[in-house]
Order: structure tokens, then sequence, then C-alpha cells
């Protein structure tokens, strides 16, 4: 299928590994120029170089933290208006809830609700202005269902939902779609932030802690981050405008609900 996005200019956000570099090579797979961000330039680099190899895309690395407002400023400054954004950031740690400081929440929000409105609100005017625009926010599937230990990331991503679901209705009209993509367990660098603690907990191996969680999904096994990329690019895609303001769960059917 042709996803109508060649020459279309994207950024996207922690691209060097997991869900984002999905996210951009599916969008660099469609034609799609990229700015890409992520913290660590090396890594960044290394990325850049073997997509646009690959692709044959234009490539922009901007090693920056994106839940600071320098950070922000830089990515944004090298993008110059885009058409496509896609947001991501990191998940805050597990842990107990009576553990938690106000420091603590300020962090999730900072990185997981405050920066990707933040982006929104710096680039939504342009895509509006040009009548065309889409945005897509990498929440989580603890939005639809909470998990206990991850009440930072519930906190946070459960507060840009709430927001998504008034913005995206209101800049809809001039032809700019905002969309949540929810992911569940997927095979990254995430994954053993979570497996790691049950698996120290239990005297038991990772493999084995994993082989566990895995039991619990329908589909028996972790998403991939081409997979998730994919539907990541449908949502960016001119086949995708009358999709608006929607939590798209993407979790192998572990979440056991109907809507």
């Amino acid at each position: 299928m042709d996803l109508g996005l060649r020459d279309k200019r994207a950024i996207v956000c922690a691209a060097s590994k997991g869900l984002g570099r999905g996210c951009a090579e599916a969008l660099a797979e469609a034609g799609v120029e990229l700015v890409l961000n992520a913290r660590g330039a090396d890594a960044l680099a290394r990325a850049a170089d073997e997509i646009r190899a690959r692709y044959g895309v234009s490539v922009t690395p901007v090693a920056a933290d994106i839940t600071t407002s320098e950070g922000r400023a830089a990515v944004l400054e090298a993008a110059g208006e885009v058409d496509i954004l896609i947001n991501n950031a990191g998940g805050p740690p597990p842990g107990v809830w009576a553990d938690w400081t106000r420091e603590d929440f300020i962090a999730a929000l900072d990185a997981n609700l405050l920066a990707p409105v933040a982006m929104m609100q710096a680039v939504l005017p342009a895509m509006m202005g040009q009548g065309w625009g889409r945005v897509v926010n990498i929440t989580s599937a603890a939005v639809r269902a909470p998990i206990a230990q991850l009440g930072l990331s519930n906190t946070a991503r459960t507060g840009l939902t709430g927001f998504v679901a008034g913005t995206a209705r209101q800049v809809a009209g001039q032809g700019v779609t905002i969309n949540n993509l929810l992911p569940g367990i997927h095979a990254t660098d995430r994954i053993k932030a979570l497996d790691g603690p049950v698996a120290e907990a239990d005297g038991i191996s990772l493999e084995a802690a994993s082989a566990r969680r895995m039991a619990t999904i329908p589909v028996g096994r972790y998403g991939t981050a081409a997979e998730f990329g994919a539907m990541c690019a449908f949502l960016c895609s001119q086949h995708a405008g009358f999709i608006v303001g929607q939590n798209i769960l993407l979790d192998g059917g572990a979440a056991n609900q109907t809507i």
C-alpha cells in the first residue's frame, strides 16, 4: 500500500532504538525525510546512518534531551516546519506508591506529559496552516489497563491522553490528526526494566521471567518494533485522515477489554 507520504518531513523522538526506531524505519520506507532525536549521540548517529543507507531518505540526527526546553528547541530548530510528529520518551521506573516523591512525579510529568504537549504546541500551528499534519504519541497500554508498579507512568500518560482527547477534536477540521499508540510488552530494552526485578525477586533467570510473562499474552510472544512502526506509519498516512483522537492498543490481546 502506498501511504502517500513521500517527501513529507517528520520528527521522531527517542528514535535511536526500540519503538521509536521502528517508527522511524517505517516512515523512511514510505519516503519520509526524518529528523531523529535521542539523548545518546553515538547510537543516534549509527541509527541515522543505517536508515539513510537503507532507505535513501534525508536523515538529520539531533542528540538532545527532548524532556528539556533546551532539547526541544534544538530539535525544532533543526527540523523547521514538519508534516509529522512522533512523540516518544522512555517511561519512568517501576516502583511502589509509598516511595514516590513529588520530585518523582514532576520528572514523570516532564517526560511523558509536558514534553509531548510542548512539542505539539510548537508544530500544530504550521500543520493547521498548511491544512495537513499527523501527530502520533507513543504512550502505554497502562493508560487503558493500569499497572500497579507503573504508577508514575499511569499518572503522566493518562494526563496526556486527556489533553489529546480535547485537542485532537479542535484541530481535525484543519486536516491535522492526533492519535495515541498504546504499546503492550515489546521486545525492546524497556522489557529488561520490567522483567529484571521479577527475575531477581523470584530467583529465576531473565529468560524465565520473560517466558512467564509471554504466557500471559494471547499471541504468546512480545511485540516487535517493526510491527509497531507499521501501525505508526499507517496512522501518519493519507489513508488515516478519519482516525481522530484514538487510543490504539498494541498488546497482543493481553488486556481483556471490549472497548
